[in-house]
């Protein structure tokens, strides 16, 4: 069963400042504490820390399916912005991830957004409908992002109370 998926955005008032979400968001390594379907990250081909270029090694999982992939750096602009992209073999198409952070009344605006680059294909979407048992996967992706951000910022306004 082939998919629509293009590009999707959440976005959340969080009671903490841009860099310390900043600061979380670019180690990868604590995704597993905010992220509903990344289970672990390691930094890989020498990289020891966020750099645009440092490769990462995920291991993810949503429905009945669990995978690696292996993102790269693509920019890290300090209290603004984070991107990374990843590519899934076979067939899982490459996506760009981005959190972007703005001062505003009450903390920071912080928005989580995704936009394919190279779409899954019909081997990729069979692979996710059918062995994952997700039948929307833009929906789970949505859901996964707004689990994030409260993930986020129960992380974040705990520590800063």
């Amino acid at each position: 069963m082939r998919q629509q998926l293009d590009t999707d955005t959440v976005s959340r008032v969080i009671a903490a400042e841009p860099q310390a979400l900043y600061d979380l968001i670019a180690d990868v390594t604590r995704t597993p504490e905010y992220s509903p379907y990344v289970k672990n990250i390691k930094w890989i081909k020498g990289a020891t820390g966020p750099a645009v270029g440092a490769r990462f090694r995920t291991i993810n999982s949503m429905g009945r399916l669990s995978w690696p992939n292996w993102p790269v750096m693509t920019v890290l602009d300090p209290g603004r912005e984070v991107a990374w992209q990843r590519t899934e073999k076979p067939g899982g198409g490459t996506v760009e991830w981005r959190y972007t952070f703005e001062a505003v009344e009450g903390g920071t605006l912080v928005t989580e957004s995704y936009r394919v680059i190279d779409p899954v294909t019909p081997f990729g979407w069979f692979i996710i409908g059918t062995l994952a048992g997700i039948k929307d996967d833009r929906a789970a992706l949505r859901q996964g992002m707004i689990e994030s951000l409260d993930r986020i910022a129960a992380l974040t306004e705990k520590v800063n109370s």
